[in-house]
């Protein structure tokens, strides 16, 4: 999709779109609100700055989309093709795939939320390496760093969405 048709498509056709990129209604409301775009920068600082208000809440919810680090996203939908395109990195190593699964346990177990990482671009080692060091985070600086990622991932699905 281009931007002329991302400006004139009907809200309720774009809202999956952006819910694949980030699922808070909140979020999706205020790229659809702001609508017509003059340039895909425009688009992409809206975007921006929507994801950096997000709330804790929000960012919860976001997150129950996103599968594990390592975990194949299933189904046909935008969002699962691009989920397993950008865990691509991953690769089929089980020495990895395990050493993953069993970060994200820990993970989940210190932070009681999905490990999240904008995976584009990185490798198992990478995605494993930042995964150990995040884990010596506390709450609060952890909290910042999902945010960001969060925000990282909606923005280059955003830009994956509008070509």
């Amino acid at each position: 999709m281009n931007l002329q048709e991302f400006d004139t498509a009907p809200a309720d056709e774009l809202r999956p779109l952006l819910a694949a990129c980030c699922d808070v209604p909140r979020w999706v409301d205020s790229v659809l609100e702001a609508r017509p775009y003059a340039d895909l920068a425009a688009l992409t600082k809206v975007a921006d700055e929507a994801a950096r208000s997000l709330t804790n809440d929000e960012v919860a919810r976001a997150l129950a989309a996103h599968p594990r680090i390592g975990d194949r996203a299933q189904g046909e939908s935008t969002e699962a093709a691009w989920s397993r395109k950008e865990q691509s990195g991953v690769g089929d190593d089980p020495v990895v795939r395990d050493a993953l699964a069993a970060g994200n346990r820990e993970y989940e177990q210190r932070f009681n939320r999905v490990f999240l990482i904008c995976a584009t671009g990185l490798s198992a080692t990478d995605m494993l390496t930042a995964l150990r060091h995040r884990l010596t985070n506390d709450d609060t600086t952890e909290t910042v760093v999902v945010h960001e990622e969060l925000r990282k991932i909606a923005l280059l699905r955003l830009a994956k969405a509008i070509t």
